[in-house]
Order: structure tokens, then C-alpha cells, then sequence
């Protein structure tokens, strides 16, 4: 038995599940962890900008940035499903090691960057809650991290990510409640693309940095959870099925938050005349538009998404690491541990050599924008051979599409990386 195989079988639960009217509630779950990705604080800082600097008219950004999520996330999900590998394993199995291992190693450090920006989103709301210092935040927001790692399960990771998730919506739902919006204008804003003077820079940012490497190495990843019989064509087809309404389903709550964001800052700041630049600002502007409770929702939305995607960044590092040695993510077995700690400890570290915050967060979309056009094509290269899918391989059409999406991804990359050096194409 080749090591592919072998890989396939033990992935492999040997049950024929019956799919009735209520089996999509079963396969809900992986999509809401790739969605905390979307929402995570890196996220919240550039939709607060959108909405304070040019009202409803970048709401179209989020449709968009969630049309081409949705492309991407659902083919890294095909290719899990397809093959029984996650996007690491598939690496490591059908590229030649010495670039697979530099791709994977770039993986790694952009998923070390992502936990800096994610642990930093948890620290901020800490201190925005209880005036604890970043430092002493990041590290209390590691430690949990860690914990809910370390002692529980998937399943149980999975449910609390929703249950997370769910904390978000309704608080945004509350802070809405709060204030006076112009639906026409808002529904105009999702549908009507708009550049107005000196936007480009947060619409690169939103836009680009929407796709993040971790959730494509993620979502091949945890979309196993839910598979049966691999050898079952007929099961296949129905998890590719559900996997799909599970994604749509999943990116959709997360344009719901993110327009959230966007019209909360509209109806306050960019009502009130006022400029945002970073998360910090929201406890001293929200309080004195909309009251102390406002602020403490806000800041408790914020803490959960911090948290939520410190621990999917934790795990799509888990994945990678793992990977390395061709093996699935277990937390229970060392190499995945291993990979979970090295990114959640070295972005901790690193958190403590940066004096300003936002500078920190600048750093690590940096790096993100360098490393992210490497996942797209390859992700693109392994779904678009026979080889690794089979029959289930891209077809031209889909093929096409993934690659305008990932050039104009790219370039958006390219263009927000050299903005932060203050330059222009």
C-alpha cells in the first residue's frame, strides 16, 4: 500500500451515513471556522475606516471580497473532500519537497503572522474591557488559546467557535438597534462599486487581505470532520453538495458582520464628522455617540473574534506543521502540537518587541501579502490536476475563474505591500 493510500484509509470512517431533510444541520460547522478568519480584528480596524472616512459607499468591498471567498474556500474544501488530503498533505505528496518545503515554510511564518495579528485583536479588546495592558492581554489571550487547544476536541473547538460567532452577530444586531440607518443607501453601497478620492488604500486593504493563507490551508483541513466513506460516490457528491451550502451559509453571516461594522461606523463616526484609523479610538468615540453599554458590547464582539481566530490560526498551523511529515492535524499527536506553538509562541514574542500595536498589525498583513498569492496557485495547481483529483479535477471554466480571482488578489497584495513603504504603481 503506497503511503497516498494508506494516508486515504485511516482518514477514511467506514460508515454509510443516512442523509435526510435536517442532515445539512450536520455539515454546518467548518465554513463558520473559516468565516472567523473574515471577521478577525485585522478586519474590524479596516471596516471602521471604510465607514468613519466614506459612509455606506465601500459596502460594495464586503460583496465582493465574499463572492471571491466563497470561489476560493469551496475549491480548498473540494480538494479535502476529493482526496482525503488537506492542502499541506497534497503539498508535501505532489510537489517536489524542495519546493513543497518552502512553501509550507512560508505558510508557517505567515501563520505566525496571522496569530500576531490575532492574538493582538484579543489584547486590544482586553484593555478596551479592563484597561489590562497589551502585553499581559496577549499573553492571557495565548493561555486560553492554548487551553481550548490542547484539552478539547474538534467537535468541541467547533461548537464554541459558533457559539463565538453567534456572541458577534447578536452584538452587532444590538449595536444596530442603536442607530439610524439609510437603508437605500446601504443596499446601493453593497451593489454599486465606488472609488472615491483617496479610498484605494482601504479597499486594497479589505480586499485584499479578505483571503487569508491559513483559512485555505484550514478549510481543506477540518472539512474531513464531516466525511464518510471515501470509496461512496454517491456519499462524495452529497458532502461536495453540502460542503457548498455550508461555505455559502458560513460567508454570508460573515458579510452580514462585516457590513455590520461598516454601518455602525457610518451612522457614528462618519455621521459625527469623525476619522478612524485603528481599533484603539472605538472606546473614546463610541462612548460619548452611543453610550458605555455600546462601548462594552463593542469591546466583548471584539474579544471573542480575537479569540476565535487565535485558535483557527493556532490549528491552520497545527495542519501545516503536520504536513511537513505528511500526516493529517491531531492535536494529540506532537508534530500538530508542535506547529500550534510554534505560531502562537512566536507571535507572542514578537508582540513584545513592537511598541505600537498598530504598527504590529501592519507588519503582519505585510507578510501575509507576500505568502498569500504562493497558497492561491498552488491550491489552483493541485485542484487542476488528474493526477491529485481525479474526475474531480477543475474544469476549465471553474479554472479560469480561480485564476482572475487569485491575479486580481495578487496584485491587490502587491499594491498594499508597497503602500506601506509609501509607494504607487
Amino acid at each position: 500500500m503506497g503511503i497516498i493510500e494508506f494516508i486515504k484509509d485511516i482518514r477514511n470512517v467506514r460508515h454509510h451515513p443516512r442523509f435526510g431533510g435536517l442532515e445539512i444541520l450536520k455539515f454546518i460547522g467548518p465554513g463558520l471556522l473559516v468565516t472567523i478568519g473574515f471577521i478577525d480584528p485585522g478586519n474590524w480596524a479596516s471596516n471602521l475606516a471604510a465607514g468613519a472616512n466614506y459612509g455606506y459607499t465601500l459596502l460594495w468591498m464586503v460583496t465582493l471580497s465574499t463572492i471571491m471567498l466563497i470561489i476560493l474556500q469551496h475549491n480548498v474544501a473540494h480538494l479535502g473532500i476529493a482526496t482525503g488530503l488537506c492542502l499541506s498533505e497534497a503539498a508535501m505528496l505532489y510537489i517536489k519537497p524542495m519546493y513543497s518545503r518552502l512553501i509550507l515554510g512560508s505558510a508557517m511564518l505567515a501563520s505566525i503572522s496571522t496569530s500576531l495579528a490575532e492574538i493582538l485583536g484579543g489584547a486590544i479588546a482586553l484593555n478596551m474591557l479592563f484597561e489590562i495592558p497589551i502585553k499581559v492581554g496577549a499573553i492571557l489571550t495565548m493561555i486560553f488559546v492554548f487551553i481550548m487547544l490542547y484539552t478539547n476536541t474538534y467537535k468541541l473547538i467547533e461548537r464554541w467557535i459558533i457559539a463565538f460567532v453567534a456572541i458577534i452577530g447578536l452584538s452587532f444586531i444590538y449595536e444596530l438597534t442603536l442607530v439610524n440607518i439609510n437603508w437605500g443607501s446601504a443596499v446601493v453601497g453593497w451593489v454599486t462599486p465606488s472609488i472615491p478620492k483617496g479610498s484605494l488604500p482601504i479597499i486594497m486593504s479589505v480586499l485584499g487581505a479578505v483571503v487569508m493563507p491559513h483559512n485555505l490551508f484550514l478549510h481543506s483541513e477540518i472539512i474531513q470532520s464531516r466525511q464518510w466513506n471515501l470509496e461512496d460516490e454517491k456519499i462524495k457528491k452529497k458532502q461536495l453538495s453540502y460542503e457548498f451550502l455550508d461555505t455559502i451559509s458560513s460567508m454570508v453571516a460573515g458579510w452580514a458582520i462585516n457590513s455590520a461594522i461598516i454601518i455602525l461606523a457610518v451612522t457614528t463616526f462618519h455621521k459625527a464628522g469623525i476619522l478612524v484609523t485603528e481599533l484603539q479610538q472605538a472606546k473614546s468615540l463610541l462612548e460619548p455617540l452611543l453610550g458605555n453599554n455600546a462601548v462594552i458590547i463593542f469591546a466583548i464582539a471584539l474579544l471573542f473574534s480575537g479569540l476565535a481566530s487565535t485558535i483557527t490560526s493556532g490549528m491552520a498551523a497545527g495542519s501545516i506543521f503536520a504536513g511537513f511529515y505528511k500526516e493529517p492535524y491531531n492535536i494529540k499527536d506532537n508534530h500538530s502540537r508542535m506547529g500550534v506553538a510554534i505560531s502562537l509562541l512566536c507571535a507572542c514574542i514578537i508582540i513584545f518587541f513592537i511598541t505600537n500595536p498598530f504598527s504590529g498589525l501592519i507588519i503582519s498583513q505585510m507578510i501575509l501579502s507576500i505568502q498569500l498569492p504562493i497558497t492561491i496557485f498552488v491550491q489552483v495547481y493541485l485542484t487542476s490536476s488528474e493526477k491529485v483529483m481525479g474526475k474531480y479535477k477543475n474544469k476549465k471554466p471553474t479554472l479560469i475563474l480561480l485564476c482572475i480571482i487569485g491575479t486580481i488578489v495578487t496584485i491587490l497584495n502587491i499594491m498594499l505591500f508597497m503602500s506601506f513603504f509609501g509607494l504607487n504603481l
